[in-house]
């Protein structure tokens, strides 16, 4: 095969030309018929330099490409891949499941562990940690926890001291989980880190509990809005640093940083934590009247100062009579922390009764309501409860009050406040709240030992939903005996997102009358046996 190839180059016309372009003419001969030639232009590349030139880039969009193009039809097959087979992202290695224990070594670990070790103490059993403290634990211990001891007032010798029948045996132990809030160094290891969200946990819901009891029989005729004031200027989170700083711990938070000097993200987080889990550890071995002491000794809160004052509002004028014991002065912290009520008492808590409950109810004595709707709603609550009373009169006298108290849980601001501002169930329903929330963290503490706090606490807050616990009690069909105004009655009646937060209302005030009157475990009774709070809810279905 014999190949020629030749090219003519044309002369130039104009080179400079803008416009010119070089012709190439390229001619082969095969030894075959067909003669090939080709010709070429060159299109010449001038450079302007006007500067009225303009230059426009165009980008061509895919959808504009021919049909058949080569780059159309890549461009689909790679957007094509994308949805047919996309890549597969690995879980973090924190979080990839490890086989579980067989049952020899998950028995062991459960036998070995702190938290079943107390048999008289549940709830102090379940917020020890879940292993045992190692030599890293001891250390700290041995460095830091007399300093911690001698600033909140205890003595310094060890708790192991103490008899096995004393919960402060375990004090050492639940202060040294205290003060692991979760971005020290300790917090790394599991048993440590959750320990002390647990304890954190359950603290947060006891210094609630505490400052309302406090506020209720301190200020006999306040509504719980200025009262919730007050709780937030002592114990906010933005006001923790103040009394962790009046006490001296701030260098056992920040041994290596001046507290003072850090950001608010950086300080209040901590403090917070501590702060909260110190109040657990301290509820648990000591009870709540150690409490009140730390809080207004230690910590030095003062609830007469300016800065704890509730704003200024216009308030409803009070006529009604308070009973005798809150007549004429207020109830100091010592008061509430010491007070023990008689043997012979009608109530499990008679002076935070008579705080919630005013006086004046007995005018309601007989009404319709108590002869119609209160047998009702006593069945259904399964009041009265039979108490061990060696003076009938006494259970006669408590079953009377009982009555007048759940009439009360029933009654709506809009009823009588404006002329009466105590005959509703606001401050009922304040120590209910409380109560309620207590009440379930430590049943979830109890149920749930090898949880994490934050996992209890996003349950708790599950559990215990306002839209919830007012369903609870429609479900009793209770919500028919609640007493309004005759105005609110008949707006209230043909809608539920005005009716249904009074539902959740009356059941938190008949939480905090089972409180006063029978004390924590009707609480619990009425929680999770008549209303049965851990019912499973069912999940909303979408539009299909």
């Amino acid at each position: 095969m014999a190949m020629e190839l030749y090219t003519p180059f044309k002369p130039l016309s104009n080179p400079h030309s803008p416009h010119h372009t070089a012709d190439l003419s390229f001619s082969s001969s095969f030894s075959s018929p067909f003669p090939i030639q080709i010709h070429l232009k060159i299109p010449r590349i001038t450079i302007f330099n006007s500067p009225n030139f303009k230059v426009l880039a165009v980008v061509a969009d895919s959808k504009e490409l021919p049909q058949n193009s080569p780059q159309r039809l890549l461009k689909e097959l790679a957007e094509r891949k994308k949805v047919v087979s996309p890549k597969k992202k690995l879980p973090p290695k924190r979080f990839i499941l490890k086989p579980p224990l067989d049952d020899k070594r998950l028995a062991e670990r459960f036998l070995n562990s702190p938290q079943l070790s107390l048999k008289s103490f549940p709830l102090l059993s379940s917020c020890l940690p879940s292993s045992r403290l190692n030599n890293a634990d001891k250390t700290w211990m041995d460095e830091y926890l007399l300093e911690a001891k001698q600033a909140l007032g205890y003595p310094l010798e060890p708790s192991d001291s103490f008899g096995d029948d004393n919960p402060a045996r375990h004090f050492d132990t639940l202060l040294y989980l205290a003060f692991q809030y979760p971005q020290c160094e300790r917090s790394k290891a599991r048993h440590v880190r959750s320990g002390h969200s647990r304890l954190g946990f359950l603290g947060q819901y006891v210094l609630e509990l505490a400052m309302c009891e406090f506020f209720l029989q301190r200020y006999p005729r306040e509504s719980p809005g200025p009262m919730r004031e007050r709780v937030y200027s002592l114990i906010g989170k933005r006001f923790l640093p103040k009394w962790i700083r009046a006490a001296s711990l701030q260098n056992l938070i920040f041994p290596y940083d001046n507290m003072d000097k850090l950001k608010r993200k950086e300080r209040e987080p901590p403090v917070k934590s501590v702060f909260w889990a110190l109040f657990g550890a301290i509820y648990l071995c000591f009870g709540m009247p150690e409490v009140y002491r730390v809080l207004f000794e230690v910590f030095g809160m003062d609830p007469e100062a300016e800065d704890c004052q509730p704003k200024l509002r216009r308030t409803l004028e009070d006529v009604d009579y308070v009973s005798v014991e809150f007549e004429g002065r207020k109830l100091s912290w010592q008061d509430v922390a010491a007070y023990k009520p008689p043997e012979d008492a009608l109530f499990a808590h008679p002076r935070l009764f008579r705080a919630c409950v005013p006086p004046g109810m007995h005018r309601f004595r007989g009404n319709i309501w108590d002869y119609d709707s209160r047998p009702q709603v006593m069945q259904t609550l399964g009041y009265p409860l039979t108490m061990p009373d060696r003076i009938p009169e006494i259970t006669e006298a408590r079953n009377i009050e009982l009555g007048l108290g759940l009439q009360l849980a029933f009654l709506h601001p809009s009823k009588h406040k404006f002329e009466h501002p105590r005959f509703c169930f606001e401050r009922l329903e304040y120590v209910g709240q409380k109560i309620q929330d207590l009440v379930m963290a430590e049943k979830l503490l109890m149920k749930h030992l090898d949880a994490p706090g934050g996992w209890i606490q996003e349950k708790h807050r599950r559990l215990l939903m306002n839209k919830f616990c007012g369903r609870y009690l429609r479900e009793k069909h209770l919500h028919r005996f609640i007493i309004y105004s005759e105005q609110v009655q008949d707006a209230y009646e043909h809608n539920r997102r005005l009716r249904n937060p009074a539902t959740t209302s009356v059941q938190q005030a008949i939480h905090g009358l089972s409180y006063a009157v029978y004390g924590k475990p009707d609480v619990r009774r009425l929680m999770f046996e008549v209303f049965d709070f851990e019912q499973i809810q069912p999940k909303p279905v979408g539009n299909l």
